[in-house]
C-alpha cells in the first residue's frame, strides 16, 4: 500500500466521510455525534461543543478539497446549530453539552472556544461564512475571559457561576494555537499569527523547558509544573496524567506550520526533539502503535492505543520529512500508517476506531461519541499530508 501517496489519501477520507455523510444530519439540529461500529446511533439526545464544531470543520474543509455542494450544506446546518443552539446570545456564552437542545453544562472551556474559533476558520475559508466578525468576537471573548497576559498563555475554565478555575494545562493552549494558525491561514490577518507564535513559544520552549523538554500537560496558576494533577486518573479523556506522546508529535505540527509561514531559527529543531522523543518512548515493538501516556521517569502509564495519536503522529512525521529530508521519517510516517491500516481502520463500515488496548483488541463497539470523537484528527491529519504533498511538487 502506497501512503504517501495524494489518490490514496484523497480516497481515503472519502471513505471516512462516507461513513457520516448519511447519517450525520440530526433534523432536529445539529449532528449526530454517537455512533456504533456499524453507524448505528446512540444518545441521540446527546451533543456537545467540541464534536458540534469539530464536524462543522471536518465538512467545510472537505467541501474544498472535493469541491462538494453537499458537504457544504453539512457544515453550513452546523453552523446553523452552533449559532442558534450552543450560543446563547443573552449572556455571550457556550453551551458545553446541550440534552434535547437545552444548555446541561454551561462551563465555560478555552478548549471549546479554541474549536468554535476553527469552525469559524473553516466556514470563512470555505465561503460559507462571509467575514471576519465571528472570528474576531471569539477572539475578544478568549481575550477577556481565559487571556493571562503575565504568563503570555490561556486559562481553562470558567465555572457556571462565572468563577475562574486554578487549573492551568497545555492542551487548551495547543488547540488555541492550532485554531488561531487556521485563522490566519484563512484570514491573513496577523492578530492571529502573532498570537499563535506567542503561544508556541511559551508552550514549547519556555514551559518544556521546565520538565526537562517534553510539554507537561497539567500547571498551577502560575504556569509551574504540577505533577500531581490526576496521577489516579491517567485515562481521563481531557486531562489525563503523564507526558502523552500524541501532543508531544501534536506540537511538531503545529511548530512546523508556524515555521512555514513566520520561520525561526528554533522551530525544527524542538519540532523534532519533541517527535523523535516520543516516538522513541512510545512505540510499542511487541504490537505496534503508539501507546496513551508515559510517566516522566519515560515508564509507560497508559498503554491504550488511540486513533487520534497514530494520525496526528503520521502527519507530524509527513511534515518532518519534508522539511528535513530524512528518511527516517518517511519510514516512520509508513510504520505508523501500516499499524493503522491493520488495526484502526474499519474496512467493513468505514472510519477508525476510537480505541484499542495494548494487544489491538476493542473495548467496545462505540466507533465515535461526543466529545470523545468524530474523525476529526484523522481527516485532519490526511488533508496535512496532502497540503504536504502539495508543498512537495
Amino acid at each position: 500500500m502506497r501512503f504517501f501517496d495524494q489518490d490514496f489519501l484523497l480516497s481515503h477520507c472519502k471513505t471516512i466521510l462516507d461513513f457520516y455523510t448519511p447519517r450525520v444530519i440530526d433534523e432536529t439540529g445539529g449532528y449526530h455525534q454517537n455512533y456504533l461500529d456499524d453507524g448505528s446511533l446512540f444518545n441521540t439526545h446527546f451533543k456537545q461543543l467540541v464534536s458540534s464544531t469539530r464536524i462543522i470543520v471536518n465538512y467545510a474543509t472537505a467541501s474544498l478539497v472535493f469541491d462538494n455542494e453537499d458537504y457544504r450544506r453539512i457544515a453550513q446546518h452546523g453552523l446553523d446549530y452552533l449559532e442558534q443552539t450552543h450560543w446563547q446570545a443573552e449572556s455571550q456564552t457556550y453551551a458545553w453539552t446541550l440534552n434535547n437542545h437545552e444548555p446541561l453544562d454551561m462551563t465555560q472551556q478555552a478548549y471549546g472556544y479554541a474549536f468554535v474559533l476553527l469552525a469559524y476558520s473553516a466556514l470563512f475559508k470555505a465561503k460559507i461564512v462571509k467575514d471576519k466578525k465571528a472570528l474576531i468576537r471569539t477572539y475578544n471573548l478568549l481575550e477577556e475571559r481565559f487571556w493571562q497576559a503575565d504568563y503570555g498563555l490561556y486559562a481553562d475554565e470558567i465555572s457556571p457561576s462565572g468563577e475562574l478555575s486554578e487549573y492551568r494545562g497545555q492542551n487548551s493552549n495547543m488547540h488555541l494555537c492550532e485554531a488561531m494558525l487556521a485563522a490566519y491561514d484563512a484570514t491573513k490577518d496577523a492578530l492571529f499569527l502573532d498570537r499563535a507564535s506567542e503561544i508556541a513559544s511559551n508552550i514549547a520552549q519556555r514551559q518544556a523547558g521546565l520538565t526537562d523538554g517534553l510539554i507537561w500537560e497539567h500547571y498551577t496558576p502560575n504556569f509551574q509544573p504540577d505533577w500531581e494533577y490526576n496521577k489516579d486518573d491517567p485515562k481521563n479523556l481531557y486531562r489525563p496524567w503523564g507526558f502523552q506522546p500524541g501532543h508531544q508529535t501534536e506540537w511538531t505540527k503545529l511548530l512546523l506550520t508556524l515555521h512555514r509561514i513566520r520561520p525561526e531559527s528554533w522551530q525544527v529543531n524542538v519540532a523534532q526533539s519533541l517527535f523523535d522523543r516520543a516516538y522513541d518512548i512510545a512505540w510499542d515493538n511487541e504490537n505496534g502503535g503508539l501507546i496513551y501516556g508515559f510517566a516522566p521517569n519515560g515508564n509507560w502509564c497508559d498503554t491504550d492505543k488511540y486513533f487520534w495519536v497514530q494520525a496526528e503522529s503520521f502527519a507530524a512525521a509527513a511534515m518532518l520529512y519534508h522539511v528535513t529530508d530524512e528518511v527516517r521519517y518517511l519510514e516512520c510516517y509508513n510504520t505508523l500508517w501500516n499499524y493503522s491500516w491493520e488495526h484502526m481502520v474499519d474496512h467493513k463500515y468505514g472510519a477508525w476506531y476510537r480505541l484499542l488496548d495494548q494487544q489491538n483488541n476493542a473495548y467496545n463497539n462505540e466507533k465515535s461519541a461526543a466529545g470523545a470523537k468524530c474523525d476529526y484528527h484523522t481527516l485532519g491529519a490526511c488533508f496535512e499530508v496532502l497540503r504536504t504533498l502539495k508543498h512537495n511538487a
